[in-house]
């Protein structure tokens, strides 16, 4: 192989999604804020800054509600996500075989997730674990929801925005600038219309598991639809996914039941 070809193939990038592309559910969010009701680490002061938020955001309607609101992590300290194990990854074993294949091909890896960065960081190292384990050691970039920090504590607000739409799209041209990346080249998969913009800034889009504005805007610009794992399990959970904050402060008072 000529050194063109190789500096050629090492300029082209893989994006994933994570949660509903890569990872099956509940969310990773939702499993950390499960974790941090069962560790008592959430209390009235979670509760009551969620719904204030809630009701400040109301009027942008229900997905800014439900995606943008972190205040249940106020006062939370950062150091809660390194105790953070999930018992089991469950990513789509159709995702993983596309991961190793892109590994082999020497594409960069990145996963471009609404998720919060710390959760997004430990699913890239679990995905880099198994790639090891199939022979590949490769680096998994991340880029992710941020939360502001202060005195070891997170504020629950979100200085760069919440990692979904337009802004996946930026983090996309960022790092191929960064990096010297051919967009044309590189590949992006999604699962839902807030991966729509990521999808457009790539010559070789596909849908995983679509939902149904994603689904026709992948018909619409030819894009392959892949289905991994069980999509209406998918759905069930993203669904849980979307009420799990909700039901868990009301049926709890923002605090941990004995």
């Amino acid at each position: 192989m000529s050194f063109s070809s190789q500096n050629r193939r090492a300029r082209i990038a893989a994006f994933f999604d994570l949660d509903g592309t890569m990872l099956g559910g509940p969310s990773l969010e939702w499993r950390f804020f499960r974790h941090l009701r069962e560790c008592r680490l959430l209390g009235a002061e979670q509760y009551f800054g969620w719904v204030a938020e809630t009701l400040r955001l109301a009027r942008r309607g229900v997905s800014a509600m439900r995606e943008g609101n972190k205040m249940y992590l106020r006062g939370v300290a950062v150091e809660a996500a390194g105790s953070f194990r999930p018992m089991r990854w469950e990513f789509f074993a159709e995702g993983l075989r596309r991961l190793r294949w892109h590994a082999a091909q020497g594409h960069r890896l990145v996963l471009v997730s609404g998720t919060l960065e710390p959760l997004a960081r430990l699913a890239a190292r679990a995905l880099e674990d198994e790639l090891a384990r199939h022979g590949c050691v490769t680096n998994v970039r991340v880029c992710a929801t941020r939360i502001e920090e202060a005195g070891g504590g997170w504020s629950g607000r979100m200085p760069q925005g919440l990692m979904n739409g337009a802004a996946k799209a930026e983090a996309v041209r960022r790092i191929a600038e960064e990096e010297r990346l051919d967009l044309e080249l590189s590949f992006a998969s999604g699962n839902s219309a807030g991966d729509l913009c990521m999808l457009g800034t790539v010559g070789r889009p596909a849908a995983v598991n679509p939902d149904a504005l994603l689904a026709q805007a992948a018909a619409r610009g030819g894009w392959p639809v892949l289905h991994w794992g069980r999509a209406e399990a998918g759905r069930k959970d993203e669904e849980t996914r979307r009420a799990g904050l909700e039901n868990a402060f009301a049926n709890s008072g923002g605090e941990q039941k004995p």
